[in-house]
């Protein structure tokens, strides 16, 4: 997953609040050049100026952020002033005696907010990679006042009857694409922040927007520390046979921290199902770290998110409305490339059918091997996952942990995912160690061109932390841009289980799949070529983003790719070819499980975001009312949720929830890119695979355009078609086609 552009800040700040860029560009064919340019030379106002480390760019190599010159106590201070420079700047704009154009209005808010901009990339990556509890009340704190600010941008009307003018003269002007496409994104979000409402109906906006960012922010952090302060504790070691000893050492040492020394404890991980569950003996204690998953944040233990969540769809269906949407999927999808949740929905729900049938027949193969290992119970989700690998194994002869001993995390990132990048983009990468990280796991490398000119920086924050929040994502601490001439600095931010000091840090092949795919991301954002950082790089629709990152998973069992990395961590033996193919055939194997509950935790989201305000305001204060719309979402569609839950309960559902807008009606997102993805792959594999002229081709036709152009035309430039379904549902088992 990526934030990007999107978050930490265009989804913290309303849309366009705080593009920053710099450009000067004459338009106008009926305008009069020589009174504007009189008007401009004639006016000059005075904008404020920051003081304190944010105030100016990073004297670091490519701008990246000085850690060492940073402290909590920085923060707010800048933000403050970086909204006060920003008010300043679009007053400005306002003020500008010369009549509208494109430079002296749509550039010259793009330009606006430089200050807030470098502020908010750092801050929102600390908070989500290393946070206190300082950072945590900054971030209380500023998150509605960011929401406010932006507001008062998007919703000024004066403002806007500027950027209507340049709009409505846009066929008058001469334009390069991306200039078009600026002042339509433009425009575009104005309109959908409200722009063309009411007075009244503005301030309602208003007032939502601020309710909204708190509401998020709360959910998010508390989502969080019901995954970080609620881990497993037992007792004895016997509890946890079946893990290794370095895996109880681990538990044993974290216990301690937890301040329960003598016993044992296992951290919860972001998704419902935990990665331990598989291999835990005891099916005792499998229920118990099962149940401490499914049930954290739902009222069970200590944290109860279900009031907030809906009060937060509640404010979003209110909001919806004011623009007279029938609810806020309708509302939030208008830049999408789906465009309508009834063509979501209709993607999602023909795959129900087949999922719900295959949920159903992989149980009974489930429960047929319990009774066969002398088991008297049926499957429950704690167990599905124990006896899939067991029957995994024995079908295909798969050895998990025997699988996981050929990946050692830095030969996957330098010898696997570098030279992936090497033979397909020509790129070249160098270890700094002269770069401050905001922590000390974090590692940072130089990213070359094929002709040795820099490309970027790339950070690397691979490890499980209590101070970080769950998942996997990429972002920017700054945007390339080639009118400021700043180049991409990127992070991919992920959450492997540290090995206990002195092991060999080992990762599971699911952490090979997901580096390689935030590393798509990542050559997404560094192979940005944009004008405009607004448009550059990630900032893509929701439901495109997830497309470049997942077909760079097809690299991490590409044959010269795997030979190159994939060593055994004792003897150096290059992982057998055969253990790729049964890897490669176990795949589409427990599906009903692996893409049941993605399926799932995608329709959830587009239940709880097809509430009209009527229906949202029935489940507030009534947290059982919310369970039991959560229940009926997906029951009512024959999908088998108890046995197979989705991938995120509404409780933890920091997708959609902690973020005033996130990938709230976007979550499907993930299905739809991979319906990319996996004709994108059968591209590549009918066209040669892995070549430089593939990696140039794919370069050139999507991951350098950014948000500039449409998507299907995007994919159809690289492709020469248009997307088909049919190579997801081959690859995914869910078609007799092979």
């Amino acid at each position: 997953m990526t934030p990007s552009k999107l978050t930490p800040i265009l989804s913290t700040v309303s849309a366009a609040a705080l593009l920053t860029g710099c450009a000067t560009y004459n338009q106008g064919a009926d305008m009069d050049p020589i009174a504007d340019a009189q008007a401009a030379q004639d006016y000059a106002p005075e904008i404020p100026q920051g003081t304190g480390y944010f105030a100016s760019e990073s004297a670091l190599p490519f701008h990246a952020p000085d850690f060492t010159q940073i402290s909590e106590a920085d923060y707010v201070p800048a933000f403050e002033q970086g909204m006060a420079i920003q008010t300043a700047e679009v007053q400005a704009i306002i003020d500008n005696p010369a009549a509208p154009s494109f430079s002296n209005t749509i550039v010259a808010l793009e330009q606006s907010g430089a200050m807030l901009g470098r502020v908010a990339r750092t801050f929102f990556q600390v908070t989500g990679t290393n946070t206190t509890d300082g950072l945590d009340a900054i971030n209380t704190e500023i998150s509605p006042r960011l929401s406010a600010h932006g507001d008062s941008i998007t919703l000024n009307p004066a403002l806007f009857a500027r950027v209507k003018a340049v709009y409505d003269n846009r066929a008058a002007m001469a334009m390069t694409v991306e200039d078009a496409r600026l002042l339509e994104t433009t425009y575009d979000s104005m309109v959908h922040a409200g722009a063309l409402l009411t007075e009244s109906e503005r301030e309602q906006v208003k007032a939502i927007n601020t309710q909204l960012s708190t509401l998020t922010t709360e959910f998010g952090q508390l989502a969080r520390d019901a995954m970080a302060d609620q881990p497993l504790i037992v007792d004895t070691r016997a509890e946890l046979a079946g893990l290794s000893d370095a895996d109880i050492d681990a538990a044993a040492a974290f216990a301690a921290e937890k301040g329960q020394p003598g016993k044992f404890a296992i951290a919860l991980q972001n998704t419902t199902q935990q990665p331990l569950l598989p291999t835990l003996e005891n099916r005792t204690t499998r229920e118990r770290l099962f149940k401490l998953s499914h049930d954290r944040a739902d009222g069970t233990n200590a944290v109860d998110t279900r009031d907030l969540i809906a009060r937060i769809a509640l404010l979003r269906a209110q909001k919806a409305a004011l623009f007279g949407e029938a609810d806020w999927a309708s509302y939030t999808m208008y830049d999408r490339m789906a465009k309508q949740p009834k063509t979501a929905l209709d993607f999602m729900e023909q795959m129900v059918p087949a999922l719900a049938a295959t949920q159903r027949r992989e149980a009974e193969m489930l429960n047929a091997a319990i009774r066969a290992d002398g088991g008297d119970f049926t499957v429950q989700p704690w167990d599905w996952y124990r006896y899939a690998n067991r029957i995994k194994a024995e079908q295909f002869d798969l050895d998990e942990d025997a699988v996981m001993e050929y990946f050692q995390l830095e030969r996957v990132l330098e010898d696997g995912i570098f030279e992936m990048a090497k033979e397909l983009y020509g790129l070249s990468f160098e270890r700094r160690s002269d770069i401050p990280v905001y922590h000390p796991d974090v590692w940072v490398y130089t990213v070359f061109e094929e002709d040795g000119s820099e490309l970027g920086l790339f950070y690397f924050d691979p490890f499980q932390r209590p101070s970080k929040r769950g998942g996997a994502w990429m972002g920017n601490f700054v945007d390339q841009s080639d009118m400021t001439g700043n180049k991409p600095v990127i992070y991919n931010v992920l959450n492997i289980p540290k090995a206990a000091e002195g092991e060999v840090q080992l990762v599971s092949f699911d952490w090979v799949n997901t580096a390689f795919h935030e590393f798509g991301h990542a050559v997404h954002g560094l192979f940005a070529d944009q004008r405009y950082e607004s448009l550059s790089g990630t900032a893509t629709a929701r439901d495109f983003v997830e497309y470049p990152s997942q077909v760079h998973e097809m690299w991490a069992t590409w044959p010269s790719i795997l030979s190159n990395y994939a060593k055994h961590y004792e003897t150096g033996e290059t992982i057998p070819a055969e253990m790729i193919d049964r890897i490669e055939a176990a795949s589409k194997f427990n599906q009903g499980y692996d893409f049941g509950e993605v399926v799932e935790a995608a329709l959830l989201d587009m239940k709880w975001h097809a509430l009209t305000p009527e229906e949202a305001q029935a489940l507030v204060g009534n947290p059982d009312a919310v369970d039991a719309f959560e229940r009926s979402s997906l029951t009512d569609l024959g999908l088998e949720i108890d046995l197979v839950p989705p991938r995120y309960r509404s409780t933890y559902f920091n997708h959609i929830f902690s973020s005033p807008a996130g990938y709230s009606a976007g979550y499907y997102s993930y299905l739809w890119t991979e319906m990319l993805d996996r004709d994108s792959r059968k591209w590549f594999r009918e066209n040669g695979g892995l070549t430089r002229a593939n990696g140039e081709h794919y370069r050139q036709t999507v991951l350098s355009r950014g948000g500039t152009m449409d998507y299907f035309q995007m994919f159809e430039n690289f492709a020469g078609r248009q997307p088909n379904v049919q190579p997801m549902l081959e690859a995914r088992g869910l078609t007799d086609s092979e």
